[in-house]
Protein backbone atom coordinates (compact mmCIF):
# COMPACT_ATOMS: atom_id res chain seq x y z
CA UNK A 1 0.00 0.00 0.00
CA UNK A 2 2.68 2.19 0.81
CA UNK A 3 4.03 1.63 -2.39
CA UNK A 4 0.74 2.54 -4.46
CA UNK A 5 0.23 6.00 -2.63
CA UNK A 6 4.12 6.97 -3.34
CA UNK A 7 3.39 6.24 -7.13
CA UNK A 8 -0.14 8.19 -6.46
CA UNK A 9 2.02 10.73 -5.37
CA UNK A 10 5.12 10.94 -7.74
CA UNK A 11 2.18 10.89 -11.02
CA UNK A 12 -0.12 13.84 -9.00
CA UNK A 13 0.17 16.21 -11.52
CA UNK A 14 2.71 19.28 -10.17
CA UNK A 15 0.21 22.56 -11.01
CA UNK A 16 1.13 23.69 -7.14
CA UNK A 17 5.03 25.01 -6.79
CA UNK A 18 6.54 25.90 -3.63
CA UNK A 19 6.52 29.68 -2.80
CA UNK A 20 3.79 31.92 -1.91
CA UNK A 21 0.38 32.12 -3.23
CA UNK A 22 -0.70 36.13 -4.89
CA UNK A 23 -3.14 37.16 -1.69
CA UNK A 24 -0.02 36.38 0.57
CA UNK A 25 2.53 38.54 -0.63
CA UNK A 26 4.36 41.07 1.36
CA UNK A 27 5.12 44.42 0.47
CA UNK A 28 9.21 44.93 -0.14
CA UNK A 29 9.83 41.74 0.51
CA UNK A 30 11.68 39.08 -1.74
CA UNK A 31 8.77 36.75 -3.37
CA UNK A 32 7.99 33.79 -5.13
CA UNK A 33 5.33 33.05 -6.91
CA UNK A 34 3.65 30.39 -9.44
CA UNK A 35 1.06 30.59 -11.54
CA UNK A 36 -0.47 31.18 -15.01
CA UNK A 37 0.20 34.04 -17.43
CA UNK A 38 -3.32 35.21 -18.02
CA UNK A 39 -2.27 37.72 -20.52
CA UNK A 40 0.28 40.08 -21.67
CA UNK A 41 -0.83 43.96 -21.40
CA UNK A 42 2.30 45.81 -22.96
CA UNK A 43 5.74 44.57 -23.75
CA UNK A 44 7.32 44.60 -20.96
CA UNK A 45 3.98 43.75 -18.70
CA UNK A 46 2.08 41.15 -17.77
CA UNK A 47 -0.58 39.89 -16.14
CA UNK A 48 -0.12 36.52 -13.44
CA UNK A 49 -2.88 34.23 -11.77
CA UNK A 50 -3.19 31.57 -9.18
CA UNK A 51 -5.65 30.50 -7.23
CA UNK A 52 -5.81 33.26 -5.09
CA UNK A 53 -5.88 36.28 -7.14
CA UNK A 54 -3.90 38.12 -10.40
CA UNK A 55 -1.21 40.37 -10.28
CA UNK A 56 0.19 42.68 -12.46
CA UNK A 57 4.41 41.64 -13.54
CA UNK A 58 6.79 43.91 -14.28
CA UNK A 59 9.88 43.48 -16.42
CA UNK A 60 10.73 46.85 -17.82
CA UNK A 61 12.94 47.74 -19.35
CA UNK A 62 12.70 44.18 -20.72
CA UNK A 63 10.29 42.13 -23.02
CA UNK A 64 8.25 39.72 -22.02
CA UNK A 65 9.51 36.30 -22.82
CA UNK A 66 6.08 34.39 -22.59
CA UNK A 67 2.57 34.54 -24.25
CA UNK A 68 -0.77 33.68 -21.98
CA UNK A 69 -1.34 30.45 -20.87
CA UNK A 70 2.51 29.74 -19.77
CA UNK A 71 2.97 28.46 -16.69
CA UNK A 72 5.87 30.46 -14.87
CA UNK A 73 7.56 30.70 -11.57
CA UNK A 74 8.32 34.40 -11.27
CA UNK A 75 10.75 36.31 -8.43
CA UNK A 76 11.26 39.45 -7.35
CA UNK A 77 9.82 41.61 -5.05
CA UNK A 78 6.44 43.60 -4.63
CA UNK A 79 5.99 47.23 -4.23
CA UNK A 80 3.33 48.90 -2.26
CA UNK A 81 2.02 51.32 -4.93
CA UNK A 82 -1.74 50.67 -6.17
CA UNK A 83 -2.21 48.76 -7.65
CA UNK A 84 0.28 46.64 -6.47
CA UNK A 85 2.90 44.73 -8.62
CA UNK A 86 5.90 42.10 -8.99
CA UNK A 87 9.05 43.51 -9.95
CA UNK A 88 10.58 40.66 -11.31
CA UNK A 89 14.17 39.62 -10.98
CA UNK A 90 13.74 36.20 -12.79
CA UNK A 91 10.97 33.69 -14.28
CA UNK A 92 10.99 30.34 -14.92
CA UNK A 93 8.62 28.31 -17.20
CA UNK A 94 7.15 25.47 -16.60
CA UNK A 95 8.97 23.46 -19.14
CA UNK A 96 12.33 24.87 -17.46
CA UNK A 97 13.46 27.91 -19.33
CA UNK A 98 15.19 30.65 -16.91
CA UNK A 99 15.30 34.40 -17.74
CA UNK A 100 16.73 36.82 -15.73
CA UNK A 101 15.78 40.84 -15.72
CA UNK A 102 17.87 43.51 -14.82
CA UNK A 103 16.33 46.83 -13.82
CA UNK A 104 17.61 50.52 -14.75
CA UNK A 105 16.93 53.02 -11.75
CA UNK A 106 16.25 55.84 -14.11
Amino acid sequence: MRRVLVCLILAAPTSVVAGQSIADLTPYTPVTVSGIVDRVTDEDTFILRDHTGRIPVYLGPNRVPVVAGTAVTVSGFLDDDWPREIYADGLTTGDGQSFTFERRSD
